[in-house]
Parts: structure tokens; sequence; C-alpha cells
């Protein structure tokens, strides 16, 4: 039974993410004083007393204006409201009742599911009930004076909420697939998520930095559990102003960390860029298994060669990724995005798969006596003795040899290659630690010392 959820509604400013991040017990929602940081709605997950829930931030309200985003805004918000068991009108102790917020009321009042009103930066406890109190006018009903920066007044709210939501069940929640889906600006990501669930989860707009925090979705299919992240495009460094964009490029970053597979998408018709190639530097570096999702493959004018000349473009650029396996989609047709899921689905397997130290060292004793490692000029040759697997997710292997320094990278990329070929671990990048005798005499008499080379 999924978790009832609560959408929280209100003009522009009044702080509704601030709130977000207090009855979630987080600061996942990008908080900036600025209006319109907020403009898809994003889900995060709370309790209270004995009830779990979800709580959606949505962007702020505006109806007298139709620029920019706005109508999208107001779209999206609608459709919080649709799946919601309650909602929560925020409005400002500080700024008093405006013509925005009775607009807003009188458009709640219309709507079928129950809502609260809370009155927020009532940070006072005896001003805010005097602030709290001139939004009774609005006829939403008895108005709850709160503090989303120090919660004040919030278990009051919390309280009467409790009573529109359906008793939680017991269930164990499945397993599922952390996937975030990166990339730099308009290069689809929101399209591909909004295909993924077949609705307009995300806003999707022509113009670079629609995207501003991490939007999350989870998606069933084939008897798999998937959490989608949509992240805000990543740009260089030094075009990035402090600001919402700044947050939305680190929730990005941590996306990617807390991922089990990276889509990494790339646009068809600019080919790989040098951020692409930045970006796809820090899956490895995180260890995260990756996808490369080349989109608008639909806009690519092909004949018999096409896709061997973008082969060969995907291995000169993102040579360094080649274990990775790559799609051609289109996520505004459609076009093989249910193939996606399904290399999500190897790629995950193969990150958190362990290999036993027999097998690994028979494919380790296949490639020495394939390929012998170097011998120095003063006749010194590196000796690998063994090796095992000491980690997942990414696979960690170790190898214990007599000095570490003897194995050019070459040979390194030459072991890895091997185990690539008779393990397989696709879609994941492997670490491989050369341990040396030194070292592990140093392990043995001083654990607290052990350092990996």
């Amino acid at each position: 039974m999924p978790l009832p959820v609560v959408a929280i509604i209100g003009r522009p400013n009044v702080g509704k993410s601030t709130l977000v991040n207090r009855l979630a017990g987080g600061k996942d929602a990008i908080v900036h004083d600025e209006p319109g940081v907020t403009r898809d709605r994003t889900y995060r997950q709370a309790y209270w007393q004995d009830r779990d829930f979800l709580v959606v931030d949505t962007g702020g309200l505006v109806f007298d204006d139709d620029t920019e985003f706005l109508p999208l805004i107001r779209e999206q918000a609608l459709m919080a409201l649709a799946e919601a068991s309650a909602a929560i009108l925020v409005v400002d102790g500080q700024a008093g009742v405006t013509g925005a917020d009775e607009t807003i009321a009188a458009w709640l009042r219309q709507q079928t599911v129950p809502v609260l009103l809370a009155v927020n930066k009532c940070e006072s406890p005896d001003q805010g009930l005097v602030q709290a109190s001139e939004f009774w006018r609005l006829g939403i009903g008895e108005p709850f004076a709160v503090s989303g920066i120090h919660g004040n007044g919030t278990g009051e709210l919390l309280d009467a909420l409790l009573a529109h939501l359906p008793p939680t069940e017991e269930l164990e929640e499945p397993d599922e697939i952390r996937v975030a889906i990166v990339g730099r600006p308009n290069v689809g990501k929101s399209s591909l998520l909004n295909a993924f669930v077949g609705e307009q989860r995300s806003i999707v707009s022509p113009i670079s930095g629609t995207t501003r925090d991490a939007i999350d979705m989870v998606v069933e299919q084939g008897g798999h559990r998937y959490r989608l992240v949509d992240t805000a495009g990543i740009r260089k460094k030094k075009n990035v102003e402090y600001g919402p964009e700044f947050f939305g490029i680190n929730r990005a970053f941590k996306a990617i960390r807390r991922a089990d597979v990276v889509l990494l998408v790339v646009d068809a018709l600019d080919g790989i860029t040098e951020q692409d190639q930045k970006l796809a530097g820090r899956i490895i570096e995180d260890g995260r298994a990756c996808v490369v999702v080349v989109n608008k493959w639909d806009a690519i004018e092909k004949d018999s060669h096409t896709i061997y000349e973008y082969e060969r473009h995907l291995k000169d650029r993102l040579h360094f990724t080649e274990w990775a396996p790559t799609i051609y989609v289109s996520a505004m047709t459609g076009q093989r995005i249910d193939k996606i899921l399904e290399l999500v689905n190897t790629a995950a397997e193969q990150h958190k798969r362990r290999v036993s130290t027999a097998v690994l060292n028979e494919v380790l004793e296949e490639a020495l006596n394939w390929h012998t490692p170097p011998t120095t000029r003063q006749g010194r040759q590196g000796k690998i003795y063994y090796g095992t697997q000491v980690a997942s997710q990414p696979p960690t292997i170790a190898l214990f040899v007599n000095d570490p320094k003897l194995f050019n990278d070459n040979y390194r990329r030459y072991i890895e290659r091997q185990f690539r070929q008779q393990l397989g671990f696709t879609g994941t990048p492997i670490r491989i630690f050369w341990r040396g005798k030194k070292l592990r005499e140093v392990e043995r008499n001083n654990p607290n010392r052990a350092t990996k080379i």
C-alpha cells in the first residue's frame, strides 16, 4: 500500500520548502531567499507518531501571470493535489494576508481534499498567535502559527493532520534500485523521467536550468522497484553562480553518490563534450554503476554507417567507461525507453556482485599464464601470489604481490581487462588494490596503520 501524500501549497517565498525540510526531518529541499526556486513537485518521506506519509513540496502558485514556468508550476500543484490525502496551505505571517493568499484559498475551497492552514514565519510564540489570527478571514479553518526554521507549532499542525491520514499498514518495503539521471543542462533528463513514469512528473522546457532540485519518483516494472531521481543540469563550475543552481548541482552530486546506477544522459546532436567526460569521471570516482543514454537519437540523420561512426566517437571520447553499456533513445518519441531499465537491472546486479576467491584465482592464474608480469632491468619480476574480493558496490579486489611498484599501468590494465572478459562486471567500475609484502607486514604488526595501495 503506497504511503498517503500531503501536498504543501502556497504562493512564492512563503517558506514552503523550509517547512517541508522541518516536517521531513532533513534539508533535502533547496531553500533560498528568491521566489520561484522550487518548480517541480518533490517528495520527501516524513512521519509523526505512528504514521508515515509523503510530503510533496510544490512551486509557488501565481494565478494572474502566465509568463515563463508559472502555468506549468500550477499544473504540477494540481497534480499533487489530485493524489493527496490532505493539503497544507502555507502563508507568511509576517507579510499578513495578501491578495494572492485569498486567490489560492478560494481555489482550494473548490477542491475536495481537506486543507490545513499553516501561518509560517511566526518565530515569536506570543506575537505569532496575533499574526495567525488575521488568517481566519481566508475561510480555510483554524490557522496554525508555525516556524519552519525553528519548528514552533509544527507538532500541533501534525496532530491535526493525522485526522485526515489513513492508518499506516505494517508492510515491508520492497528493495529499490536507486537510479540517478544526470547530464548537462537541456539534454532531456526530465523528458526521460516523464517517459518512464508516463506523466508530466517534471517540468520540461527548452530553457536550460529548468530543473533545479533533485526530483525523485518510484516506478515498478517487471517485478522490480526503481527510485528514479532527475537532477539539475550540471554546467562547468566557472559558469555556476551561488544560488539555486549551485544548490541544485550539489543535490545532483549527492544523488550520484547515493545511486546504485547512474544514467549518464548525453545529447546525440552535441556528441560527447568535455563536461560529459567530467561527469563520467565523477561517476567512476564515486564508484557507481553506469549506463550511457544517448538521447534525441530520432533527430540524427542516419545511413548505414551512422551507428558505427557514433560508436567510434563514444569509444574515443569515453574510453575510460568502455564497461558501461550504451543505448540510443528518444525520450520524445519513447524509442527504446523500455530497454533502459533492463540495462539498469544488469548494471545493478553486477555492481553488488561477489566472486569467490577460488574463481577469482582461476582467472588470475590463466591471465598470468598468457602474460607474465614485467621484469625490470635489474632482473626483478613482479609476482602475484593471490587475489580476493574484499568489497562490492563497486566490486573491489585486493591482489597480494611482492612489490606493487613492479607492475606498470599497462599490466594493471591487462589484469583488469582479464577480470572483465572472464567474469563480466558489465556496467560497473572495478577497483583493484595492489598490496605488497612490506605493507602486509605493517598491517600484521600494527593493524591501525594499514593503508590501501
